[in-house]
């Protein structure tokens, strides 16, 4: 389609980039503001020429800019021979279009940058399709831009009819496009609500990880489910919400989600296309927050999150603080932190290297507590080894074993495994307590 061959959203690897990096009197950006604009260029794959900074009390209508500054970076684009300018300030389509006029060279502002990062980490067909949706719903309203040769009437066999214009043409063919991309997601969401209800019916705890980008979560659910899930030191590295089923310590049968990380002040569309993959947050029985402890600036990153996590209604879910990275950190050891009423709320440890993992195994312990079901149980005796097995992923709040070697035993476990164990005919049930719902 050539409609999209033109689209100006998406950037080239390695073209020439000037980044203005421009602070409002009345913006919200914590202070490594320019440090994490800096990262994005570099996670988008871009050949940064030069960085400026711009301070200004307030906005113009026209250029966002004052018009003096805008002359100055028109002298900048042929002597450092710039292919694109990047803004860190959101701007309106008008805005770029004057920019563009004037600069001669393709001008960006942040969210087109964090679109264009997501459009290269997307892996998944659903990850691809919010991807492609959230470009064209931002296309659709920048579209006047650079088609005013394209205004002239024009009609014949095979058009739509006389008197439609190209960007008429355009809007309808984004249109159509949107609605195609919609269908085949809500197909898509259909399915992952499958998989949901199937955990809900096996009353598996769902686990999220939610968190600032680069946060170190995709490494913690590596070492969580001995997943292979791409993780590295980069802004966006997993985008595709990816789900294991995995055995924990003194918790049992879990399911564990990795989620796309947040940024501040993410864009309006790529919450609204990935609000599917969010889901996975909303619904979970525990959400793990996992923080870069070594960074100076995660008090404002941990804001940002629970901002977020607020706007996507899953601010009800308990939450465990996952402080990461702490090998960074001069000599740091692994530690619980409680609140006043005794609960577990943050976990010190580093995902790398595993140092502290155990106690993150006992803080979704006492948090999954809360969903475990508490039954009493007597093991024939030929089905005594299980006593062992019961005690690496469940609860034993008491035991004893009568003249007969056969143990009765009081347990906390998961309505899955609870059913999984009553398939053993030597093992009877003698009373169950679900767990209380919320």
């Amino acid at each position: 389609m050539a409609l999209f061959d033109k689209q100006k959203n998406a950037v080239g690897q390695g073209e020439r980039t000037l980044l203005v990096h421009v602070k409002l009197g009345d913006n919200h950006y914590h202070h490594n503001g320019l440090e994490e604009f800096c990262e994005l260029a570099k996670s988008s794959g871009l050949q940064v020429a030069k960085t400026i900074q711009i301070s200004r009390n307030s906005a113009t209508a026209k250029y966002f800019i004052g018009a003096g500054k805008v002359a100055e970076l028109a002298e900048l684009v042929p002597e450092l021979a710039l292919d694109l300018v990047i803004f860190s300030t959101e701007l309106s389509p008008s805005q770029e279009r004057n920019l563009e006029q004037i600069l001669k060279c393709q001008v960006m502002d942040r969210s087109g940058l964090i679109l264009d990062i997501f459009s290269l980490r997307a892996r998944s067909f659903e990850g691809k399709l919010q991807v492609e949706l959230a470009q064209l719903r931002r296309l659709s309203t920048r579209l006047v831009r650079g088609w005013m040769h394209l205004e002239r009437q024009k009609g014949g066999i095979g058009l739509r009819g006389p008197g439609e214009t190209q960007l008429e043409t355009d809007k309808r063919l984004i249109t159509k496009r949107i609605k195609n991309i919609n269908k085949r997601l809500e197909k898509v969401h259909k399915q992952r609500d499958l998989g949901r209800k199937s955990r809900i019916k096996n009353a598996l705890p769902m686990i999220a990880l939610a968190g600032y980008t680069n946060a170190g979560k995709s490494t913690l659910f590596n070492t969580l489910t001995n997943a292979e899930v791409f993780a590295d030191e980069q802004l966006f590295a997993t985008l595709d919400a990816t789900i294991r089923q995995v055995i924990l310590p003194a918790s049992g049968t879990a399911v564990i989600a990795d989620t796309v990380g947040f940024i501040q002040n993410l864009p309006h569309d790529l919450v609204a296309a990935f609000k599917s993959t969010l889901e996975e947050t909303r619904q979970a029985d525990v959400l793990l927050h996992v923080v870069d402890c070594s960074d100076e600036y995660n008090g404002d990153k941990i804001n940002q999150v629970e901002e977020i996590i607020f706007a996507i209604n899953a601010d009800a879910v308990p939450s465990i603080l996952v402080m990461n990275k702490i090998d960074r950190l001069h000599d740091f050891k692994p530690r619980i932190d409680r609140d006043k009423e005794g609960k577990i709320y943050r976990v010190w440890l580093c995902a790398k290297t595993g140092d502290g993992i155990d106690l993150l195994y006992q803080a979704l312990a006492e948090q999954l507590g809360g969903v475990l079901e508490h039954a009493k149980i007597q093991l024939g005796v030929k089905s005594t080894y299980i006593r062992s097995e019961i005690h690496n992923i469940g609860h034993i709040f008491n035991e004893k074993v009568d003249d007969f070697g056969r143990w009765t035993l009081e347990i906390g476990v998961t309505h899955h495994y609870l059913s999984k164990l009553l398939q053993n005919k030597n093992i009877k049930l003698l009373w169950e307590q679900k767990p209380k719902q919320s």
